[in-house]
């Protein structure tokens, strides 16, 4: 209260803080995804090229996904992957393929229709995944009507770069985003993905909020032999900048996300039943039941099944037609691993903290990889002489399963970012102390403030370091905070305007490499 205010006689109550501002601890754990949904669309409002905040998954059924008709009918599909079997002369030696009447057929998509971003948001919140942000930068493109050559990487050209680099700039205005996740890069050309893939990592430098996480193209289908190929690759196309702003997981995992119900014949050779039914029924070995069934799907009789009954019907006349629907399922379900890591960090926040590291945990619906990688094996990837770019080990262990392993960014030769934890702290501790800071604009550059600045930052620290986020036997080990003239300030600092707070933390870092010594003693006693 200002006395000279006082005009009249009373009492007059004047309230004073006892209490000075506080830090408020940020969200750690909020990915944006970028990327094609089945439609942007909630109240007849569109939300495409709208980065919109999700807090679970119905909010997503509800915005990016079509409505389902009303029953009986069949929900709609969100995801409607084309396959195809295609003929070879002989065994093939790369992809899937199965062996149908002497006959090896490659079972190969048409690219045109591959996408990961739905499955992808499916496997985030399966992995415990929260609070998220969707850009969607459009809806499905038509189908080619063709099968790739097989063996080749997947490269559909409905996922265009500049769509989802338009995705990621409109993140350049939110500050909550924590992770950048573009599980559709994969399916852009080697040059292109490059492109994109240097604009995440740019973009996280200069936001300084964000890490961004990457897939690598070649982890869906590796080569046994030649895989390390699809590594140099990468390591050739991020470039340089911003690399401690970013990790890549290697190889995809297959997931359990998709079941039969939602692979049907509907998804084979574009629906074209004619192509299908000399598979099931062939003539030299007719199968009357299936060829009713087809008759009664292309002409139906009185009231028609659904899809979904059909091909139950399908499934159960015909052990070929099951062994195809598995076939495609398994290859619809290999995703990007980027979507379950998001979940996996969540979880891991929660749970602990951002120092913790985000590894020798398990991926929930992880079943299968397509590579077992050895120790020997992930050597490459952990240390690179050349480029210093790490890249994180998905391993299979017998007894344990499938584990990640591995907790470093891409800026694996930095002794000060060289794990993924300490850069995910180093964001939460700078963002959090940013904006309580953002308190004191205008506010006397004296030595109150300067005081009650070193007090916020402390108190808030040494929260930090009681759950265990920074190392030191005492607060005074763990940290330190810094502001005032003569430490931090000169007196022109002061005129210009200038608060320079300096804070030194000790951030914990994971033991990567447990070293066991052993040694023989001889008895001392009998």
């Amino acid at each position: 209260m200002n006395l000279s205010t006082i005009k009249s006689p009373g009492v007059y109550i004047n309230e004073i803080n006892g209490f000075g501002n506080s830090v408020v601890p940020v969200a750690t754990a909020v990915p944006a995804f970028i990327g094609y949904t089945p439609q942007a669309m909630y109240e007849g409002k569109s939300y495409t090229n709208v980065p919109t905040k999700i807090t679970s998954f119905t909010d997503f059924q509800a915005i990016f996904m079509l409505p389902d008709p009303p029953a009986p009918a069949d929900p709609a599909k969100q995801y409607d992957p084309q396959y195809y079997l295609v003929a070879e002369k002989s065994q093939p030696e790369k992809g899937d393929y199965m062996l149908i009447d002497g006959t090896y057929y490659s079972i190969v998509p048409d690219p045109n229709t591959i996408y990961y971003l739905y499955n992808s948001i499916r496997l985030f919140y399966e992995n415990g995944g929260g609070d998220a942000y969707i850009v969607s930068v459009g809806s499905y493109g038509a189908q080619s009507g063709k099968a790739m050559t097989p063996g080749d990487q997947i490269v559909n050209p409905n996922v265009q770069l500049n769509d989802l680099t338009n995705g990621l700039a409109l993140l350049k205005n939110e500050q909550e985003p924590t992770m950048y996740i573009c599980p559709e890069a994969t399916l852009l050309s080697v040059e292109n993905n490059g492109t994109l893939m240097a604009s995440m990592l740019l973009q996280a430098e200069e936001m300084q909020t964000a890490v961004a996480i990457l897939d690598i193209i070649g982890g869906r289908n590796p080569d046994p032999v030649m895989w390390m190929d699809d590594i140099t690759t990468f390591r050739d196309n991020t470039g340089a900048n911003g690399l401690n702003y970013g990790t890549a997981y290697y190889p995809f995992v297959g997931t359990t996300i998709m079941q039969t119900s939602d692979i049907d014949y509907t998804n084979l050779f574009g629906g074209d039943l004619k192509q299908l039914q000399p598979l099931l029924s062939p003539a030299d070995n007719p199968n009357p039941t299936v060829e009713t069934i087809i008759g009664n799907i292309e002409n139906p009789s009185g009231t028609p099944l659904t899809t979904s009954q059909y091909n139950n019907s399908l499934i159960a006349a015909s052990k070929t037609y099951s062994t195809i629907i598995n076939h495609v399922l398994t290859d619809a379900n290999m995703l990007p691993p980027s979507g379950g890591m998001a979940g996996v960090i969540t979880v891991t926040d929660n749970e602990v903290g951002p120092w913790q590291a985000p590894a020798n945990t398990s991926m929930v619906g992880a079943a299968s990889l397509p590579i077992k990688l050895s120790e020997s094996q992930q050597a490459g990837l952990n240390v690179d002489a050349i480029s210093g770019k790490s890249i994180n080990a998905i391993r299979f262990f017998n007894g344990l399963g499938i584990l990640i392993w591995g907790a470093r960014t891409l800026d694996g030769n930095s002794q000060d970012w060289r794990y993924l934890s300490v850069r995910r702290t180093m964001n939460f501790l700078e963002q959090s102390c940013k904006l309580a800071a953002q308190a004191y604009v205008f506010a006397p550059n004296d030595k109150n403030t300067w005081e009650a600045v070193k007090t916020m930052i402390g108190s808030f620290l040494t929260s930090v370091w009681k759950e265990g986020g920074l190392q030191g036997a005492t607060p005074a080990a763990a940290f330190s905070v810094e502001c005032g003239l003569g430490s931090t300030m000169t007196s022109d600092d002061i005129l210009n305007g200038f608060m320079n707070v300096t804070i030194k933390v000790a951030v914990v870092r994971p033991a990567e490499f447990i070293v066991l010594t052993f040694q023989q003693q001889q008895a001392t006693s009998s």
